[in-house]
């Protein structure tokens, strides 16, 4: 009798165990892949999906939130930068930080130096910093997607020569694509798979990423589904142009390395001298600082490098 229920239990245990296995578990994977697809669609963080896309918020801070939404030219342009590099912080913080660096840069220097118009300069420099690393990080993320991004158009060009549709071709490059431009495509499909228009979110897709080929790829599509044509040869086409152009990208900077090389040396040779300086012989840097004349040379210095070191970067971005 014992063994009867014993075996009886271990019959069903394994039955519902592959059940589980088979059916329950691969449903809950496809559920829970649905439900991150839907938090990425509609901006949610949290366990419940809201069709209606909630505003992204400027900070978490209601205050403050309310502060930056009057600045909308500003806090925009910062939100869309941030979107841009894939950075996990919010325009508030991003502002917030840059003050902190500021208010220390600027009591620690002005303590030191005992000259409070240095401090506020030298921290509004460093709170810069913050800033030039988010955009350095959307730099690189748009250099990887300029790179990947003639892959992905011949990709979907292979789906639509195997007969499958526009949009199929967006989902084959959302999986099979690496990142950043797996994320891009699946924000693209997700948005007109669940009700935006095909040809808004390619507008939005242009608009996310700032680059002259992520336009050519809209324009080619919208102009096909508006006048027809073989969209499969146009995006081939269109993989290849990329790619010449890119060459010719990579040859200018290749030409242009000596400048840009030559551009970095001069713009840190004062600033790295006026340290070692500083290090070295601190009773002669001490005397530009304790001199009145010392402070309109110090002034001026600040102001020459900074204007120095801008036209130097406008002569060294050669434009293809």
């Amino acid at each position: 009798m014992i063994f009867a229920a014993a075996t009886f239990i271990l019959v069903v245990a394994v039955v519902v165990g592959v059940y589980w296995l088979m059916m329950e578990r691969p449903e809950a994977r496809e559920q829970g892949e649905l439900q991150r697809r839907l938090r990425a669609a509609t901006g949610s963080k949290s366990a419940r999906v809201d069709f209606v896309k909630e505003v992204e918020k400027l900070s978490t801070m209601k205050a403050f939130d309310a502060v930056l939404a009057r600045t909308s030219g500003v806090a925009s342009s910062l939100q869309r930068l941030i979107a841009q590099a894939d950075v996990k912080m919010t325009v508030g913080g991003l502002v917030l930080v840059s003050v902190c660096i500021f208010l220390f840069a600027s009591v620690v220097v002005g303590r030191l130096t005992r000259l409070p118009w240095l401090g506020v300069v030298l921290g509004a420099m460093l709170a810069c910093i913050p800033y030039i690393y988010v955009r350095q990080k959307a730099t690189r993320r748009l250099r990887t997607f300029e790179e990947q991004f003639p892959e992905a158009i011949d990709l979907i060009a292979r789906a639509l020569r195997a007969g499958h549709g526009f949009t199929t071709g967006l989902a084959l490059v959302a999986e099979e694509a690496p990142q950043p431009v797996a994320g891009e495509f699946r924000l693209l499909y997700d948005q007109q798979n669940f009700g935006m228009p095909l040809g808004d979110a390619l507008k939005a897709f242009a608009a996310r990423i700032p680059l002259l080929d992520a336009r050519f790829f809209v324009t080619a599509v919208m102009t096909q589904r508006e006048s027809g044509g073989n969209l499969a040869e146009i995006l081939g086409n269109l993989a290849n142009v990329i790619r010449e152009r890119f060459k010719v990208k990579r040859q200018v900077r290749v030409i242009s390395a000596h400048g840009r090389i030559t551009a970095w040396i001069l713009s840190g040779l004062p600033p790295c001298l006026a340290l070692g300086m500083m290090i070295v012989a601190p009773g002669h840097m001490m005397t530009l600082v304790t001199d009145p004349l010392g402070n309109y040379m110090i002034f001026a210095a600040l102001f020459l490098q900074i204007t120095g070191t801008l036209i130097i970067r406008k002569l060294v971005n050669i434009e293809y």
